[in-house]
């Protein structure tokens, strides 16, 4: 039974995130170089490789042919995602930096983006998001720029 499965199906996502993540490792490819090379941006890039997104089929298509990965991925990558992560506060320094700033900002941010456009909030579906490097006297800072369409609560 298993010989007449199609090899898509028994790709998963993990499958394939491993599998671009073996095949970035052996090129020595940046993100950067892999989101260029397939003509997308290196956030939307690396998030859809994880699986936290669906990629469009010339952009998967795009990304088997520069990776070399197995054609069956092509269709993993396509896939609708499901979108769970660890619901534990991570203890990776950098992720858990973006947590605090969450935690105490968080509020914040909120409450300016009310005031400035009333009860809603910002899409991370309609998103986009920039990280770059800024020179700085006491040390380069990291810079991200995150825009998501204003989505105001419906009034029932």
């Amino acid at each position: 039974m298993k010989d007449l499965m199609s090899a898509a199906e028994t790709l998963t996502k993990e499958d394939v995130t491993a599998l671009i993540l073996a095949a970035k490792k052996r090129n020595g490819m940046k993100w950067e170089e892999i989101a260029e090379g397939i003509g997308l941006s290196p956030v939307f890039t690396h998030s859809a490789c994880m699986g936290m997104n669906s990629m469009p089929a010339e952009k998967a298509s795009a990304l088997v042919a520069l990776l070399d990965l197995p054609a069956e991925a092509k269709e993993v990558l396509e896939e609708y995602p499901t979108k769970i992560w660890e619901q534990a506060v991570p203890t990776d320094p950098c992720i858990y930096r973006l947590y605090e700033i969450v935690g105490v900002y968080g509020p914040t941010m909120k409450a300016l983006i009310q005031e400035e456009f009333g009860d809603g909030i910002m899409s991370a579906i309609d998103f986009d998001m920039v990280i770059s490097r800024v020179p700085h006297p006491k040390g380069d800072r990291v810079k991200v720029e995150m825009t998501g369409k204003y989505l105001a609560y419906a009034n029932w």
